[in-house]
């Protein structure tokens, strides 16, 4: 038996350190002798992972052990998720998860065939939980990133987010300030410039706001 730890983090998450200690923490506790960690910092949406691809494919055996820390570092669809949880099992490897007792409690020693098959199912089902659990939280996560998107485009600041600027602020203020010495209209100057009454009065705001001394 080999015993082999697995963690993922997305890009923007800086929990990989820690993961990995609470993974040798957790050995080290229970004599277990941990032969490696492999770690992904890449999206739970899908098992498109390198090194789980290693992990998986090359190196775990019938009768190995797989710790994680949490379900969702294993992956954060359901369905895939508990795709990969039969795939080990089919292996004969057992998946540890630290934040689900069920997982950590050894049944290969029971004798009672009842037991075992009642705990075996709890496990399971406490396994699906866990996975609806976090596929619920990524959409949550995702729901609120499409509304502040929306709000963005409301409020007309949908270039944050990749589209290029209608036009360069220092140009739109350089060109502005010939509305302020009354050489153009602000009409003629937003023809001029090519940009929609919306745009135009949006960086006319900003360009008011970083200039306070400028009457409106």
């Amino acid at each position: 038996m080999a015993v082999y730890g697995y963690h993922r983090t997305s890009t923007k998450e800086q929990h990989l350190d820690r993961g990995i200690q609470e993974i040798r923490q957790y050995c080290e506790g229970h004599e277990m002798d941990l032969k490696n960690i492999f770690t992904d910092q890449q999206t739970g949406k899908n098992f498109n992972r390198s090194r789980y691809t290693v992990l998986v494919e090359d190196v775990l055996r019938p009768g190995d052990v797989l710790i994680i820390t949490e379900l969702d570092r294993l992956g954060r669809n359901k369905k895939d998720t508990m795709g990969q949880i039969r795939r080990l099992q089919e292996m004969g490897v057992r998946l540890m998860v630290l934040e689900l007792p069920t997982t950590l409690m050894d049944m290969s020693n029971m004798d009672n065939t009842m037991a075992y098959l009642m705990m075996e199912t709890i496990n399971n089902m406490m396994l699906e939980l866990y996975a609806s659990m976090a596929q619920a939280e990524i959409e949550k996560k995702e729901k609120r990133q499409r509304e502040g998107i929306a709000m963005k485009k409301l409020r007309g600041e949908w270039e944050d987010y990749g589209r290029p600027a209608a036009i360069d602020e220092d140009k739109f203020d350089a060109a502005f300030s010939q509305v302020i010495a009354g050489e153009v209209t602000p009409t003629e100057l937003r023809k001029k410039l090519g940009l929609s009454h919306t745009t135009f009065y949006r960086y006319r705001r900003k360009y008011l706001d970083r200039h306070p001394e400028i009457p409106e």
